[in-house]
């Protein structure tokens, strides 16, 4: 448990750096790079009060001893350069282990300012360096100010999802532990903390003999491309009480020098993220991909022992993507090593990113055996699922937990996992038959799941009840005005916000729409709206909806924007269809609890969120074509046949059993014209072809419109 004063050192010395030092990533280096350097003078401290010698400032290097830093009378700009020297040289110091070589690798001081130097080691002199867990600990809350480690597409992953992952694919004292994209280790502390608790008797005392300790130290294994990860990785385990960490700066997806070594259990949380053009992996991946994602859950299922087990946190591409490598990537994982999936709400790695994620659980053992695969939700985890992620009351993870165990314990020993499905309100376990159905080896629980299962769950409320709706004001045309005071708003440009029409009327306050109201077209535009203008007149065809305490407006306006379809297909009128009060106010809506209201907005934007990031990339997206200068310059006929359609007559166009379609340039789908499709309005009989000496041409001749003539193909039809 993080004790108060611990926590408040580690925020004093981020406040002391961040003027100096604005980046996060950077802060925990700084603070990182201090801490060991002011642990290793502590040990010599020690050894020399117990009888031995210092073994790390020594000789050349006694003269960068923290004491020596820290002495009365030593100028600012002096510790400053004694400092930034002591740890370039740190890694040419023949005292200390390769461990702290490779901490300070690299190590540097990113700013020349003495005053902040000074207060920053004056802070970091109040920690003492101890293998207590409360260290280790000290060291996970710095390491949580790290949030989206950039273009990688990682994130920190949250405590106690970890947890949850590392209980349920349950490490022994006897496997090996893998994280191929370890980060700062925290999958394999909490496996190394799991290790420990299952290995301790009544009162907290370790059954674990020297062996077993010392076998320990060697199971656990991380690699990451990161220099900086790695760096962080090995002081995090090293102040967890791994004197001599494996953490290798490795390329999991482009090197083979590891391909060889295999683990019992792999846990992790890889990057999501493929550069530009795709990682180009080696050629020993089984699918082959250039996404990272793809490739990484490929590696942890090819690199388990035949009995081994692993925990992945994937994004939602892996589970319903339907290009060839990832349908290629779940038919292996179905066939071989998947035994459960658990979906984890969007906004679990808020604020760094509202991707929704799901947990693979694998397990080569029992998979092979069994002819069925888990489904299980998870909807919330204990924390909103805003930005801010506060602690909340309601947390599905415990229930999830116990029953993903009794179902893989109940696959193990070949019983029935029918008693799980019986109590379980998260568990769906489907067929692997059902799975492989259709080819593509969908893994999202929601498919599957029966329609008697998707009963109402919250109460149908009318919209009256929780919602007040006003009307706006009906204009006459004289009264709108090219320019005035107030805009008014109308169903014309109520999604546009252009074309607006003034006034200068005084009203009274209901007809007036501020910035954050919701309102809601009700005629020829149909659909919600959150106002984000001026104060401005709203139109008769326009209600303001003013929610009641019991719904979250948010809410309301998904709704209303999921029924606005079904609304205008349901309302009045001829030449206008348009709604009425009086049935609005009688429309059922579902309405949970306030808190489910909000958690079930946070996922809506959060998925928003990806929607707006994959739209600016396709905004941006310009395919491209390298023409290369050595490539020559041909006339098309040397390469292709080119021949003119037809212009047939209007009486040579008709309707015969034998016709044959006739496809003129105002029936193709042509560019700037993507939403038209292609229309056979024209026909043309055998026998006039014949006589024409025309032919049909056959599917996969490329054609190209020109204007003023009619081009006859039978490619988009394949006639």
């Amino acid at each position: 448990m993080l004790d108060s004063d611990t926590k408040r050192r580690i925020d004093t010395a981020r406040d002391i750096l961040v003027g100096k030092v604005p980046d996060p990533k950077s802060q925990v280096e700084q603070i990182t790079i201090a801490l060991i350097y002011k642990f290793m003078d502590d040990m010599d401290a020690e050894s020399e009060e117990m009888g031995g010698k210092r073994k790390f400032f020594t000789g050349d290097f006694a003269r960068y001893g923290w004491a020596k830093l820290m002495r009365a009378g030593l100028g600012g700009h002096e510790t400053l350069n004694l400092y930034a020297e002591g740890i370039t040289k740190m890694p040419e110091n023949p005292g200390i282990p390769l461990l702290f070589r490779d901490i300070f690798k690299n190590a540097y001081l990113p700013y020349r300012d003495p005053e902040t130097l000074k207060a920053f080691l004056k802070i970091i002199d109040e920690f003492n360096y101890d293998h207590s867990e409360r260290l280790g600990d000290a060291f996970e809350y710095l390491l949580s100010v790290l949030g989206s480690q950039g273009d990688a597409g990682q994130f920190r992953t949250p405590r106690h999802i970890i947890d949850f992952m590392v209980a349920v694919v349950d490490p022994k004292k006897t496997e090996t532990v893998l994280d191929p994209a370890c980060g700062t280790a925290g999958f394999l502390i909490s496996s190394y903390k799991h290790i420990l608790q299952a290995n301790a008797d009544a009162k907290g005392h370790s059954k674990l003999t020297p062996d077993d300790r010392g076998r320990l130290a060697k199971n656990f294994k991380g690699y990451d491309i990161s220099p900086d990860m790695v760096r962080l990785s090995l002081v995090n385990l090293y102040l967890h009480g791994f004197t001599d960490p494996h953490i290798f700066e490795y390329d999991t997806l482009t090197s083979e020098e590891r391909w060889n070594e295999f683990a019992d259990v792999i846990l992790a949380n890889p990057p999501f993220m493929s550069p530009k053009g795709g990682i180009k992996p080696h050629k020993r991946f089984s699918i082959q991909a250039k996404r990272s994602e793809v490739l990484f859950v490929d590696y942890m299922a090819e690199h388990l022992t035949p009995t081994g087990r692993a925990g992945i946190i994937v994004p939602e591409g892996i589970i319903f993507q339907s290009q060839d490598a990832y349908k290629m990537l779940r038919r292996m994982l179905v066939e071989n090593s998947l035994v459960a999936v658990v979906s984890l709400p969007a906004g679990c790695f808020n604020p760094y990113s509202g991707v929704k994620t799901s947990i693979l659980i694998l397990d080569k053992a029992i998979a092979k055996r069994s002819d069925t695969i888990g489904f299980f939700k998870v909807e919330n985890d204990g924390f909103g699922l805003g930005a801010q992620r506060r602690a909340i009351e309601k947390n599905d993870l415990p229930q999830v937990q116990t029953e993903l165990t009794a179902y893989l314990n109940a696959l193990r020993s070949q019983s029935s996992t029918a008693s799980i499905l019986a109590s379980a309100s998260t568990a769906q376990i489907v067929s692997k038959d059902k799975i492989a159905a259709n080819g593509d080896y969908n893994l999202s629980g929601e498919r599957y799941r029966d329609g008697d299962a998707l009963n109402q769950k919250w109460p149908m409320v009318e919209l009256g009840t929780v919602a007040r709706l006003i009307n706006g004001r009906a204009y006459k045309q004289e009264e709108l005005l090219a320019e005035g005071p107030t805009p008014v708003l109308r169903v014309g440009n109520f999604f546009s916000n252009r074309d607006w029409y003034y006034s200068d009327l005084e009203l009274e306050p209901d007809k007036y729409c501020n910035a954050g109201d919701l309102l809601f077209a009700w005629s020829a535009s149909f659909g919600p709206r959150i106002w984000d203008g001026p104060r401005a007149i709203y139109h008769y065809h326009i209600w303001k909806v003013e929610p009641t305490e019991a719904v979250d407006k948010m809410f309301l306006f998904h709704l209303l924007a999921a029924e606005s379809e079904k609304i205008k297909s349901e309302g009045n009128g001829i030449a206008m269809m348009h709604a009425t009060k009086g049935g609005m106010e009688k429309r059922l809506f579902p309405l949970p609890p306030l808190a489910v209201q909000r958690e079930i907005v946070a996922e809506i934007e959060g998925y928003q969120q990806v929607i707006h990031g994959a739209r600016a990339v396709l905004d941006h997206y310009r395919p491209h074509i390298p023409i290369h200068p050595d490539w020559p310059m041909v006339p098309i006929k040397e390469v292709a046949a080119v021949e003119s359609g037809y212009g047939f007559p209007l009486d040579y166009q008709g309707k015969t059993d034998e016709e044959i379609p006739f496809l003129k340039v105002s029936d193709m789908n042509l560019p700037g014209n993507e939403k038209a499709i292609v229309c056979w309005n024209h026909s043309v009989s055998r026998k006039v072809l014949r006589e024409l000496k025309g032919e049909a041409y056959p599917k996969g001749t490329v054609i190209f419109p020109k204007i003023g003539a009619a081009i006859a193909t039978l490619k988009k039809l394949g006639v």
